[in-house]
């Protein structure tokens, strides 16, 4: 009896105390193929490799498991007796690795937060690549993040410029969202100053509404008016771009927005870049599905990095 108490076959008191799946695996390639390069092939492994694994199984067995010809590997009868044995491993630890694979299937919803802006341009167009490796999860974009705190668990995880000052979360800094002073080429035609400078006393400005004052781009807007008054005032990047677009006045924006609606950058470096953090529920950080969405998060900035600094301008 084994120690569930179940009966124990007679293949099992054969096996030795050292046995080794992946030793069993070579035995059963190179009884297949009848040569050591063939099966190297098969398992994507050295030959020298491949011969020590046999090696050590014949040493486990303490019996010679093939007859060495110039010709190839020949099965010795003690290990033709092994071979249907080995098959019906081969065959439970297939079905063990499918029962895991499905069990594994990760499923359920992640509640993503971010800005409006990285959410259309950034995540949405990469989202079906991550949909086809992982199409049990769903993700809950939250993009109104203003009103939304990780300390109060409206999220799960987070990408954002601001870093978080409340609440239990694992923290990382994926990069940088680089800004500059974008017009259009029609508004651009009509200013009767050189685009580099730094001359704008005679510039009508796009920026943000009062409420949105306390911004980095909204600040340096106002240090450049000294009190004259903007074009226009909006609460979103999206307006902004549509009125720099239709020759408003200049706006700043991220390089990786202005430069896709074909706008012009008239200045950068403005002091106005922002960090990306990924944030995300301390006692989610080991969630697999979260985790999943996390990683999507990162490598997608980080194919992007050029784009969203500004370096590919």
């Amino acid at each position: 009896m084994n120690d569930l108490g179940n009966p124990i076959s007679s293949f099992e008191k054969q096996m030795p105390r050292t046995w080794v799946w992946d030793d069993t695996r070579a035995f059963l390639a190179v009884a297949r193929h009848g040569t050591l390069s063939g099966a190297a092939s098969e398992l994507n492994l050295g030959i020298a490799t491949l011969s020590r694994r046999i090696e050590r199984l014949e040493a486990a067995f303490n019996l010679p498991l093939f007859v060495r010809q110039q010709s190839g590997y020949q099965l010795t009868e003690e290990g033709a007796g092994l071979v249907e044995k080995a098959e019906a491993l081969e065959a439970a630890a297939a079905a063990f690795t499918t029962g895991v694979s499905t069990y594994a299937q990760m499923t359920g919803k992640v509640r993503l937060a971010t800005a409006e802006n990285l959410a259309t341009a950034l995540i949405l167009p990469a989202l079906p690549e991550f949909h086809r490796q992982y199409p049990g999860i769903t993700i809950e974009l939250i993009t109104d993040i203003t009103t939304v705190s990780l300390h109060r668990r409206d999220a799960d995880l987070a990408l954002r410029m601001v870093k978080p000052e409340r609440g239990n979360v694992t923290l990382r800094r994926l990069g940088t969202l680089g800004y500059g002073l974008y017009g259009h080429p029609s508004y651009l035609a009509q200013r009767d100053i050189h685009p580099d400078s730094g001359n704008f006393d005679q510039d009508t400005f796009i920026t943000w509404s009062e409420m949105h004052a306390h911004l980095p781009a909204a600040q340096w807007v106002e240090r450049v008016l000294q009190g004259r008054e903007p074009v226009l005032t909006t609460t979103s990047v999206a307006t902004q771009i549509a009125a720099a677009q239709a020759g408003i006045g200049l706006a700043v924006l991220p390089h990786f927005l202005a430069v896709k609606a074909g706008l012009i950058c008239v200045a950068s470096d403005l002091g106005v870049d922002q960090p990306i953090y990924l944030a995300i529920q301390s006692d989610l950080a080991q969630s697999r599905r979260t985790r999943a969405v996390a990683d999507f998060l990162v490598d997608l900035v980080s194919r992007n990095h050029a784009q969203l600094s500004g370096d590919s301008r």
